[in-house]
């Protein structure tokens, strides 16, 4: 069921059914990235999270979010850090110091992403309404990695193979799951 749809039943019956989305591309180890990088370099896997995630809250570690150039556009960014001193001084971005806080930052929006890092996909796991997982096809080393899914609590509702490409120099396949 799309994200649309299950917005538009739950406003006709005048209740929100919050989704918390957890995305990103690990690899088939589930190496995310190594040295506060991305390991892989896939523009249609770009152009899909810039296309899920616009103009909703994402949520993240501090290290993700100082992987960025600058702040996405047309999105709320949250951070999470420890760092009881750690400031951002610009309009998208709010600091706090737990998941559980961005959690209640987001809890009256439709739809919530969580982009990482590691250590926040972990700890969303339990929260987590939604997967979309790019699957990339080959083995990496890393530092940091991707939980390894409980397959018996999650439903796969979408599977899209992309090959290589002069684009794209890994195969890899888009996975959307469901909490069953």
């Amino acid at each position: 069921m799309n994200c649309l749809r299950i917005f538009k039943q739950a406003k006709r019956k005048k209740k929100m059914t919050r989704i918390v989305t957890i995305i990103a591309a690990a690899a088939e180890n589930n190496a995310l990235g190594k040295n506060n990088d991305l390991l892989w370099h896939l523009p249609d896997d770009f152009k899909r999270f810039k296309k899920l995630t616009t103009g909703h809250s994402i949520i993240m570690g501090r290290k993700t979010f100082e992987s960025f150039p600058k702040p996405l556009p047309n999105r709320k960014h949250i951070i999470i850090t420890r760092d009881k001193n750690y400031s951002i001084n610009h309009k998208d971005c709010i600091v706090v110091h737990s998941l559980k806080t961005a959690l209640n930052l987001t809890k009256n929006e439709y739809l919530t992403y969580i982009i990482g890092g590691g250590e926040i996909y972990k700890q969303a796991i339990p929260f987590t309404t939604k997967i979309e997982l790019t699957r990339v096809h080959a083995d990496f080393e890393a530092d940091t990695f991707f939980p390894e899914l409980n397959l018996n609590d999650w439903k796969l509702v979408f599977k899209e193979y992309h090959p290589k490409d002069e684009r794209h120099k890994y195969n890899f396949t888009y996975l959307t799951y469901t909490k069953k």
